[in-house]
């Protein structure tokens, strides 16, 4: 039901930035800057100054009381889903109905959605395979359980950085970064919305002794930088292998990055 409404909700969102917005979909932009720096110097800040209290945030989410919260276990279980498979289904599903109405912007969404999904948990399953640290349920004790490749063989020593967050935070911030691009007013309202239920995403990894609090940190770090990496390098080439390959609805693009009508979808 929640994916449900990820979609419709998404759906419209392309719809009125088609309706209402110029062609903008090419903007140069640096893909490296100081603010991504200072972005990745704050999350690691904030997963080391975590770690010492994972024990106690697992603790606290695993009271018996907690627990037994009807309201709380079912907010976990959607929330579980909005990480995965939530934004893969919505951004496949945008990418479909885009490339189905020969409505570029719906595309391009949903296409840059799904591969910001994509290369975060690629880059967060290296990580854990190398990482090798216990889930809570296996080393409650001890959060400092790690082992190198020990993740190769076994997913319960692949607890860090948390996939679910990578995939909620990678969703959260491609969303936002594109329709701040069609509409800069609106970056203070998507934003909150999208990164808040990202952050529940990874609460509910806790809450449900899947991983640790710094798991969730880093793979909010790990989908947050992917997204916003995804978002510049593609707007700023529009060129690039993929887009050309499966951008393929209402416009095309010259050589110089103006957008020109098509009369219809371009098979190539």
């Amino acid at each position: 039901m929640l994916t449900r409404t990820m979609v419709v909700l998404l759906l419209f969102i392309g719809s009125a930035a088609g309706a209402q917005t110029p062609d903008t979909l090419f903007t140069k932009r640096s893909l490296f800057t100081w603010g991504d720096a200072a972005l990745f110097a704050g999350f690691t800040a904030a997963t080391a100054a975590a770690a010492p209290a994972d024990r106690w945030f697992t603790r606290e989410l695993q009271d018996e009381a907690r627990q037994a919260n009807r309201a709380l276990n079912r907010g976990a279980s959607v929330f579980r889903v909005v990480g995965h498979p939530g934004g893969l289904i919505a951004g496949g599903t945008l990418y479909a109905v885009g490339l189905a109405s020969s409505d570029r912007r719906i595309e391009d969404l949903g296409l840059h959605t799904v591969e910001s999904i994509a290369l975060g948990n690629l880059i967060t399953v290296s990580i854990k395979i190398m990482a090798g640290r216990a889930r809570p349920y296996v080393s409650k004790d001890n959060a400092r359980n790690f082992q190198f490749f020990r993740g190769l063989t076994n997913d319960d020593y692949r607890s860090f950085p948390s996939g679910h967050a990578t995939a909620a935070f990678a969703f959260a911030s491609i969303i936002s970064a594109e329709t701040s691009h069609w509409w800069p007013d609106t970056r203070w309202i998507i934003g909150p919305v999208m990164y808040g239920a990202a952050t529940l995403t990874g609460v509910s990894r806790i809450y449900n002794n899947q991983h640790w609090a710094s798991d969730v940190i880093a793979g909010a770090a790990v989908g947050t930088l992917t997204g916003i990496k995804v978002f510049r390098y593609q707007h700023s080439h529009p060129d690039n292998w993929l887009d050309k390959k499966l951008l393929r609805a209402g416009v095309s693009v010259s050589n110089n990055g103006t957008l020109m009508p098509m009369l219809s979808v371009v098979r190539r």
